[in-house]
């Protein structure tokens, strides 16, 4: 059996904040899939075994079972001494970062690309509140990059790999790289590590809804 144990499905895009870190940090994981479009986590099987919630990822190691990509993320960070902080202060900006992915930069844009992208809704009032909102979110992270390699200083760490969770999905939002280009060049820099893979090449399931 692998170390790690990933609970995932190909379209998660919080799950592959999580399959991104253990692809670059080459660590032996193995991907479990979870039928999450036909209600696996709505189960009560599933989420009296696997997680409460009703959320992907959950990462199972040695004892452990963790759900939440920034928990799990910062876990994985102190079991391997990969993509953590050097300092307090860098560990304080991480998680300054993680906390408004998950409150703006993802949570909006994960959002649009489901209706958008997947559900194909069209151009309702609903998606263009979300498409504003995330161009807002992603004006914040390119201005932060603009004379940064990486989030936090000039290495990769858990905070590029928190954020990097929907960046690379293909489906349509109606928002162009193009419009942000210090995010681009942020994203090739990711696709530029070693063991770097598309979330439909690294976790299983289908790729459309």
């Amino acid at each position: 059996m692998s170390e790690f144990r990933l609970h995932c499905f190909a379209l998660s895009g919080n799950a592959y904040k999580v399959a991104l870190f253990l692809a670059l940090a080459k660590r032996d994981w193995q991907p479990i899939f979870v039928d999450y479009l036909n209600g696996e986590t709505k189960t009560k099987e599933w989420r009296a075994a696997v997680n409460e919630q009703g959320e992907v990822p959950v990462l199972e190691h040695r004892d452990k079972k963790l759900s939440q990509s920034a928990l799990i993320l910062d876990y994985l960070a102190s079991a391997t001494g990969q993509f953590g902080p050097d300092s307090e202060e860098e560990k304080q900006e991480i998680w300054r970062w993680m906390l408004f992915d998950n409150h703006k930069f993802t949570s909006y844009y994960a959002t649009l690309r489901f209706i958008f992208g997947l559900q194909k809704a069209g151009e309702t009032p609903e998606v263009q509140f979300l498409r504003d909102r995330a161009r807002a979110a992603y004006q914040i992270v390119d201005d932060h990059l603009r004379d940064k390699s990486f989030l936090v200083g000039e290495r990769l760490t858990i905070a590029d790999l928190s954020l990097a969770g929907y960046v690379f999905m293909p489906e349509a939002t109606g928002i162009s790289d193009s419009e942000f280009p210090n995010i681009q060049a942020w994203k090739a820099r990711i696709m530029a590590m070693p063991g770097w893979k598309h979330p439909y090449d690294l976790m299983p399931g289908p790729t459309s809804v």
